[in-house]
């Protein structure tokens, strides 16, 4: 952050460092100002609905969760009440941060970009590059640490001292902690749903104002163009959708998995009998990989430096590989250290090192699982230019081969997430996929960095057209665009597989902790669920239904509020 702060606006220090303030810094500090005006706009409009909706389901937690057992015990909804409102204003929070952090960063880039030469490539990666990474440590770090200290002081109020021994309700303990994960979901509701409408909303509107009703007399103008009154929505959407929205999505997934594991591990009791340090072991799996993240990230801004254009998508490339061969060195002796020799989860005989390969199962299925996404969205491969070509020939080829090639884009990653499910679940159970799912997500601040790098670049070029700047700062920004939209869907990537994992986590945390209320004979975990019974399958298929539902209420939203705009 104090590199990126270091690189003036208006000229300054920079001048000495041969940067030439010109003519067109005061309309570049005007706009930056603009569009941060409009990103704090956003956020407040929308996070004074999440706090009216934090409060209303907080007090519903508190009603509903009290009920325990036939018994009312308020204590307990009480916790759980605490823990949901905790998640969602740390989500709040992170959000908020990435959010001012890439707003602060965008004019800085176009600032790097105007330098000649090899120089201004390197100077303007770098800044985006760590704009991105102060988002991806500074939620990670942020979570993680306030669930660690949430569970700290619920351990306080649920041990009992009998002479020196202290004695722990962990079950209960780690059910109120299932609220945090639950606060930062909630949360991501809105980033992602309400985020991603005024995001596109925003970039459609930009579209029609310009392309489509234009100047008049035939003229139309650039999304980006400083005459389209579009076009600061636009640069703010960018901002909402892929930095906010992102960072409230994957901060969710981690929370749910981190609480599920610990859940789950609760359940067990050689995991109970070993200690704090077991039970909070998935939480040292993300701690793990903060250090190593931040080690790495040198790589990309050190020593394989952008000097061009062809640069940019390799050093990307480069960073996330190195981090998973370096997490996965490192996994192996914490989760040695951690864990018991042996343990007994639900009838199923686990060890340290068959929970080490479940998390590394996550870990580089989440790892193939981005390369597969940049390779069907980056303009450097087959599939983009086939798109690309098809659009000779018309919109309609365009619109129906990019289908296709969308809808073959997702069977890869459906057989790798089905594959580390298989393999974790076989291993160590409903354990065994919590821990997958924070193996995945254990890379989270690197794929934070790589995909907030993304609209940072592309305000730093809305930036420079807006300015009219020259042709060559343009094609910098526009070949960090490029590259930042794979970057993009590189995180959505991420985000879509570890929900996939966490989705299934929960609900085998939810159907463990609901067995331990039942007779032998009765046990979900014993009896599994019965996908013949009618109602299963029934609700199965209305499951399935509300994707599609809920797509076509955003979709319709989208339409009539860029229209509106």
């Amino acid at each position: 952050f104090m590199c990126v702060s270091a690189i003036s606006l208006g000229g300054g220090r920079d001048e000495e460092r041969g940067l030439t303030a010109s003519g067109s810094d005061d309309e570049l500090i005007t706009i930056y100002e603009t569009i941060r005006e409009g990103a704090k706009a956003f956020l407040w409009a929308e996070y004074q609905i999440c706090f009216m909706f934090v409060v209303v389901f907080g007090f519903l937690i508190f009603v509903l969760v009290s009920h325990v057992d036939g018994a009312w015990d308020f204590s307990v909804g009480a916790l759980t009440a605490i823990s949901f409102v905790v998640g969602a204003l740390t989500s709040i929070l992170a959000g908020y941060i990435g959010m001012m952090v890439a707003v602060f960063s965008n004019a800085r880039t176009t600032i790097s970009a105007k330098k000649e030469g090899e120089l201004g490539w390197v100077e303007s990666f770098n800044t985006a590059f760590r704009a991105g990474g102060v988002m991806g440590y500074s939620l990670v770090a942020i979570s993680m640490m306030v669930l660690y200290v949430l569970a700290l002081i619920y351990r306080d109020y649920f041990s009992v001292w009998d002479g020196e021994e202290r004695k722990v309700d962990y079950k209960n303990l780690f059910e109120c902690i299932a609220g945090y994960g639950l606060g930062g979901s909630a949360i991501a509701m809105f980033g992602r749903v309400g985020g991603g409408i005024f995001t596109k909303a925003a970039d459609v509107g930009a579209d029609l104002s310009g392309k489509v009703i234009g100047v008049g007399d035939g003229k139309k103008l650039d999304e980006d163009s400083p005459y389209n009154p579009g076009v600061i929505a636009d640069n703010v959407g960018d901002n909402v959708g892929d930095v906010a929205g992102m960072g409230s999505d994957l901060f969710g997934s981690f929370g749910e998995a981190s609480c599920a594991a610990m859940l789950i591990g609760a359940s067990c009791v050689a995991v109970e009998d070993a200690g704090w340090t077991a039970l909070v072991f998935p939480l040292f799996i993300s701690a793990s990989g903060i250090v190593v993240c931040l080690l790495v990230s040198f790589v990309a801004t050190d020593l394989y430096i952008v000097r061009k254009e062809e640069d940019i998508e390799l050093a990307l490339k480069i960073q996330l590989f190195l981090t998973s061969i370096f997490m996965t060195l490192v996994l192996w002796p914490v989760t040695d250290w951690a864990l018991p020799g042996s343990m007994d989860i639900h009838g199923v005989e686990v060890t340290p090192f068959l929970c080490y390969i479940c998390i590394a199962a996550g870990l580089w299925g989440g790892c193939a699982i981005g390369f597969l996404t940049e390779y069907f969205t980056s303009h450097s491969y087959q599939p983009v230019r086939d798109v690309a070509r098809s659009a000779e020939t018309g919109a309609a080829t365009n619109i129906i081969y990019g289908l296709a090639l969308g809808y073959q884009s997702v069977v890869a990653p459906v057989i790798i997430i089905s594959f580390i499910i298989f393999i974790s679940f076989k291993f160590a159970g409903m354990y065994g996929v919590a821990l997958a799912a924070l193996g995945m997500l254990s890379t989270l601040a690197t794929c934070l960095a790589i995909d907030v790098y993304g609209p940072i670049s592309d305000n730093a070029g809305g930036i420079a057209e807006m300015c009219e700047m020259p042709s060559e700062v343009r094609d910098k920004t526009d070949a960090l665009d490029a590259a930042g939209n794979t970057t993009a869907a590189i995180g959505k990537g991420f985000a879509i597989g570890s929900a996939a994992l966490v989705s299934l986590a929960l609900f085998g945390a939810f159907v463990t902790r609901a067995s331990d209320n039942m007779h032998d004979e009765e046990k979900l975990t014993h009896r599994g669920v019965n996908l013949l019974s009618p109602v299963v399958f029934a609700f199965v298929l209305f499951g399935a239904m509300v994707p599609y539902w809920f797509s076509a209420m955003t979709m319709r939203s989208v339409g009539e509020a860029a229209n509106a705009m």
